[in-house]
Formats: C-alpha cells, sequence, structure tokens
C-alpha cells in the first residue's frame, strides 16, 4: 500500500470524518442535491413547463440558504455548493421563462392559432 493512500485511508476512517459523514451537515445537504440536479435535468424540457413564480421562489431560497451555510459555524461547504448549483439552474430556468414568455412571444402565437 503506498503511503499516500495510507494516510487517505486514515482519514477518511478518522472519528473527525466519520462524525462528519454522521451529521446532519452532511446529509441535508446530500438529500438537498436532489433539487438542483432536477433543475438541470429540466433544462432540456419544453418552456411551456416552467412556472416562473416558483422559478423566483426557488432563486430566492437558494439565495439566502447559500448566505446560511456561510454564516453557520462551522462554515457548510457542502450546502453551499448544493444551492450555488440550484442558483445557476434556476436563473437559467428563468432566463427561458422570460424569453419564453416575453422575448419571443410564442404564448401569444399558440393562443392565436
Amino acid at each position: 500500500m503506498s503511503a499516500g493512500f495510507k494516510g487517505f485511508k486514515e482519514f477518511l476512517f478518522s472519528k473527525q470524518s466519520l462524525r462528519y459523514v454522521c451529521s446532519t451537515h452532511f446529509w441535508g445537504p446530500v438529500s438537498n442535491f436532489g433539487i438542483p440536479v432536477a433543475a438541470v435535468l429540466d433544462l432540456n424540457k419544453d418552456a411551456d413547463l416552467i412556472s416562473g413564480p416558483m422559478t423566483g421562489s426557488l432563486i430566492l431560497y437558494s439565495l439566502v440558504f447559500m448566505r446560511y451555510s456561510l454564516a453557520v459555524t462551522p462554515k457548510n461547504y457542502l450546502l453551499f455548493g448544493c444551492h450555488f448549483v440550484n442558483e445557476l439552474a434556476q436563473l437559467g430556468q428563468g432566463a427561458r421563462w422570460v424569453n419564453h414568455h416575453y422575448v419571443t412571444g410564442k404564448t401569444e402565437e399558440k393562443a392565436t392559432n
């Protein structure tokens, strides 16, 4: 076994690492990653399916929790990363929603046909 692998193994199975993996500072953000994963997968779906108010709410939600993740002690960078990814995905969805409803006018075309 190489020294680097042995050191990593000792770190991975140390009391501090195991305590972190068994805490809500780890499992909360891990379970919360379903939101940004779903948002990223939804970027390929039809823009008619996007809810503007919900997307706006999720943009604000992620901004608040990005700030919260850095305000708690100890700082929760995993939670920050989760909400950072969600923020980017929701901003993409919001841009698609604005483009679909206000820029291209596809909603008006469907109503007249």
